[in-house]
């Protein structure tokens, strides 16, 4: 960047900015040839390198900038991330399930409440970010302790497919951890006007102990994952947080009634848990405790039929008791899939089990998303 000061030995100031713009217009002409050969990556590096922002000018010599170390890293962790790799560990299969109960717990709200536009998509993006970030922290877990190993019976993501390396993960975590901050707090200050009163600071520790619990299913001294524990955080934080916390966030009160629709969401996403660790029972049997593991492959299984069938009953208890009407049960409509479901899970095993996941996944989001639409319809 330009130093504005008085004519001195290296040229006058007209002088001084003549050739800075001339300077600028070859590293222009450069990045443009330069990114038909070493294509968007890299052309972002010289993108950074164009704009001079590491850079400040003092008199006739360069010397960095406080930002310069930043830009540099995050350019260089361009350069050397595959795009590719990056979403597949992003596991992006996995998001209608984390939406699945903020979304009920929106609509929930909105069929009583003005809600504005701008808090609901802050509330949608705020658990995308932290499902990521839950994606992207097991995947390094995982990989860490060895059960990403050559026995595992899932798909391979970025860091076991060789697209990213360890360092390349972590940095990906780090600044997903920023997103989900940025976006948590930008939730709060959006619904409630301010981030200094009693409800936005018991939302910010409810965000804080998300991240935490993101990060922490697999990575740690002490992986929650690892001891048996993932079914019940799992059915507090992909439940009962978002279902009755979207309400709270969207209505400004608390409703024990969506108790109810969030215990039957966070049962369905326990299962989804459930049946990825059935499948991966036998890598998994050196390295951590999951409940398939606790309990064989055929009480699993039973455990598993429990959980759909209790979440089902859960869900239409609320809908008799809370709603009007026939609307609100649109859900039904999504009976045929969970039945198809229950068989494949019966019926399949290891690697074989793998489509049952997203089967799972989409009709959680299928029902949710009924569910919310007969209440408000009703």
């Amino acid at each position: 960047m330009v130093t504005f000061a008085t004519a001195n030995a290296n040229g006058t100031l007209t002088e001084r900015l003549g050739i800075g713009l001339q300077n600028r217009v070859r590293r222009f002409e450069s990045a443009r040839y330069l990114q038909k050969k070493i294509g968007p990556k890299g052309s972002i590096f010289f993108f950074w390198r164009y704009l001079d922002i590491p850079f400040c000018e003092k008199g006739a010599q360069k010397e960095p900038s406080p930002l310069c170390p930043f830009f540099c890293t995050f350019a260089e962790y361009l350069k050397s991330m595959t795009v590719k790799a990056v979403v597949r560990s992003m596991r992006l299969r996995t998001l209608p399930l984390s939406t699945a109960g903020i979304v009920l717990g929106i609509m929930l709200a909105c069929a009583g409440h003005h809600v504005p536009w701008y808090v609901i998509l802050l509330t949608i993006l705020t658990t995308v970010s932290l499902q990521i970030l839950s994606n992207m922290s097991n995947e390094l877990g995982d990989w860490l302790s060895g059960v990403d190993g050559t026995g595992r019976e899932g798909p391979k993501y970025g860091i076991a497919g060789g697209g990213l390396t360890e360092d390349d993960m972590r940095s990906c975590i780090r600044i997903t951890v920023l997103v989900c901050c940025i976006l948590g707090l930008g939730m709060i200050r959006a619904s409630f006007k301010t981030l200094f009163c009693i409800e936005s600071e018991l939302l910010v520790v409810l965000g804080g102990l998300a991240i935490w619990a993101a990060m922490h299913y697999t990575l740690g001294k002490h992986p929650y994952g690892y001891m048996g524990l993932g079914d019940l955080f799992v059915f507090i934080f992909f439940g009962l947080v978002p279902v009755t916390g979207g309400y709270f966030v969207c209505a400004h009160q608390i409703d024990f009634w969506t108790l109810l629709p969030g215990t039957a969401i966070g049962l369905f996403s326990v299962g989804v848990l459930n049946v990825n660790n059935i499948r991966d029972m036998k890598s998994d049997a050196a390295n951590r405790i999951t409940v398939p593991l606790k309990l064989g492959g055929k009480r699993a299984r039973i455990y598993h039929t429990i959980l759909l069938l209790l979440g089902w009953i859960l869900m239409t208890v609320f809908t008799v008791l809370q709603t009007t009407g026939w609307t609100p049960f649109l859900f039904v409509i999504t009976l045929p899939l969970y039945i198809k479901h229950l068989i494949g899970v019966w019926k399949l095993d290891g690697k074989a089990l793998d489509p049952m996941l997203p089967m799972l996944v989409i009709s959680t989001f299928i029902f949710s998303l009924l569910a919310g639409v007969g209440y408000i319809l009703q």
